[in-house]
């Protein structure tokens, strides 16, 4: 007679054959499955005869995740707890957002991607190849969670400021849904993470010999939109209510991938428009400190990918929002990438780039512009360490007294600057945030703490909004909600230490707030396909799950 599970915050029963929920991660109760649980499950003898509370469980696991050597470890250790009792894992995590959330994703996944294959530890997800091609819909279908709230997927090409990682960057997608679960309260068995592994252009990675991926060339032209063509195609017919996220492609196909599909499903890019939204709600915050209002900003972006495009490009659709013109708009948005300034002389830029190009002269380094475009924000994604010089920061403060400045380049060791220098070399006049944490820095006696500027402030709560809603497409209004619900919830305790980020351990109420504002925009758009509720906020607090054990009927 099968034992059934009562998921109260899921509403379903599942049966399972007695031992094996020990060995189902969304099931098991370990130490805390009760007398009676233990007998009927078969489970009496092979579990330790104390009973313990969910409380002295997360309690024991957190003393551990401490006694850990350094990150990596502790990263380690986390993840075998997810793989083991998921309740438990979240537990520790959500009651430990800040402690945790440096450890669970950036900057120590980064380090995690890296050695991936060689400390592999169980499955989790699923890897599609190209010799899978034909059968991914039916793949989709043996994946044994029939209800996907998001799926986030990534082809390994880009994965942070680390390259091409391969199948390796299976460690984002995990991370990423961890945290609309630790944040947004997504409920764990109804993520997906999915890896296309089509091969790596990393040699090194190739000739690895603990390396778990296809040992081939990446592949490209039709050969590789075939494959993103049948699975995003797989994803409509198995899963069709589910949110797509894609999640570190390169450059060049992360662009015009949105562009392919953003009309098709309920998709986005969270490396463009997550973090496009993370960098005007920083720079919203920002202007309770300046006193300047993003009409009155002029920002130089020190990279043209991904990340800076996004910002840069949400920058001006909410300028233009706002009444500004068009070319006013693109005006006060400067862009440098590897060859130099965009600007409209250049024949080497492709499309996403050419968008932006400006209608001046080239300065012939990072100083020369500062001087010549005379910024007011100064915003780095490059994945280059180091590229905001002491004489750069020191040019920044001549030209603005009251600088933004953001390092965005993940992990730690690839930030543009560090907050010590930016404070130090501004004599403490920049406004500063990063991608990865840093710690607060004294100049001439006064503290400054500065923000991290990372996406979980906007993605968690953002797919959030969208599967309470059953929106049917992401939009840029949606973005502009989501900015400015997470620069509502900065503080004036927050605004006077100089944070233009929340503290991490709100992040949970953070992402309710999004997920109202990006729900409540999908019901004026008209694109939700879910009832709307009498009071939309409670709604979005009601669904985010909690990490407590179900009953045992």
């Amino acid at each position: 007679m099968p034992f059934f599970l009562w998921e109260k915050n899921m509403g379903q029963a599942v049966p399972l054959p007695r031992t094996d929920v020990v060995r189902d991660p969304h099931l098991n109760q370990g130490t805390a499955f009760s007398a009676e649980a233990r007998e009927r499950l078969g489970l009496s003898g092979f579990l330790p005869p104390r009973i313990e509370t969910l409380d002295e469980q997360a309690a024991r696991a957190l003393d551990m995740v401490r006694a850990q050597a350094g990150p990596i470890e502790r990263y380690v250790y986390l993840s075998a707890l997810q793989n083991e009792n998921e309740t438990l894992f979240y537990r520790v995590v959500v009651d430990n957002l800040a402690e945790c959330l440096p450890l669970i994703y950036t900057p120590t996944v980064g380090q995690a991607c890296l050695e991936w294959s060689r400390r592999y530890l169980a499955p989790r997800g699923l890897y599609l190849t190209p010799e899978h091609q034909g059968q991914v819909a039916d793949i989709l279908r043996r994946w044994p969670q029939r209800d996907i709230d998001i799926i986030v997927v990534t082809d390994g090409g880009r994965i942070l400021g680390l390259g091409d990682l391969g199948a390796n960057g299976m460690g984002i997608p995990i991370g990423k849904l961890a945290l609309y679960t630790a944040c947004a309260g997504v409920p764990p068995s109804r993520c997906l993470a999915v890896t296309l592994d089509v091969g790596t252009d990393t040699a090194s990675l190739r000739e690895d010999r603990f390396y778990l991926g296809r040992r081939v060339p990446r592949l490209a032209g039709e050969a590789y939109d075939s494959l993103v063509d049948e699975f995003v195609g797989a994803v409509r017919q198995v899963f069709p209510g589910a949110v797509l996220q894609f999640e570190d492609f390169n450059n060049a196909n992360a662009f015009r991938l949105l562009v392919r599909y953003r009309d098709q499903l309920c998709c986005f890019n969270d490396d463009i428009q997550g973090t496009g939204a993370m960098g005007l709600a920083g720079l919203y915050a920002a202007g309770r400190m300046t006193g300047r209002t993003l009409a009155e900003e002029r920002l130089l972006f020190l990279g043209a990918g991904e990340a800076c495009l996004g910002i840069g490009s949400l920058v001006i659709k909410a300028l233009q929002h706002a009444g500004v013109e068009l070319a006013q708009a693109r005006s006060q948005c400067l862009f440098v990438d590897s060859t130099g300034p965009v600007v409209a002389s250049r024949r080497d830029l492709p499309p996403h780039k050419r968008v932006v190009a400006q209608d001046r002269a080239a300065q012939p380094d990072l100083v020369a512009t500062i001087r010549d475009f005379r910024p007011t924000v100064l915003i780095g994604a490059t994945g280059c360490g180091g590229l905001f010089t002491r004489a750069a920061l020191e040019a920044l403060a001549e030209v603005c007294p009251r600088p933004v400045v953001f390092a965005l380049s993940n992990p730690t060791a690839k930030a543009e600057c560090t907050a010590e220098q930016a404070y130090v070399w501004s004599a403490g006049r920049v406004i500063f945030a990063s991608g990865s944490p840093f710690e607060p820095v004294t100049v001439a006696g006064v503290s400054h703490a500065p923000g991290q500027a990372n996406n979980a402030y906007i993605f968690p709560g953002f797919g959030l909004g969208l599967i309470v809603s059953g929106a049917r497409r992401a939009s840029d209004e949606m973005f502009f909600a989501a900015a400015s619900a997470l620069a509502g919830q900065v503080s004036a305790d927050d605004v006077a230490a100089g944070r233009i980020f929340p503290r991490q351990a709100q992040l949970r109420v953070v992402a309710q707030a999004v997920g109202a504002a990006v729900a409540r925009v999908a019901y004026e758009q008209g694109v939700a396909t879910q009832p709307r509720p009498d009071d939309l906020d409670a709604a979005v607090s009601q669904a985010m799950w909690q990490p407590r054990y179900a009953a045992t009927v």
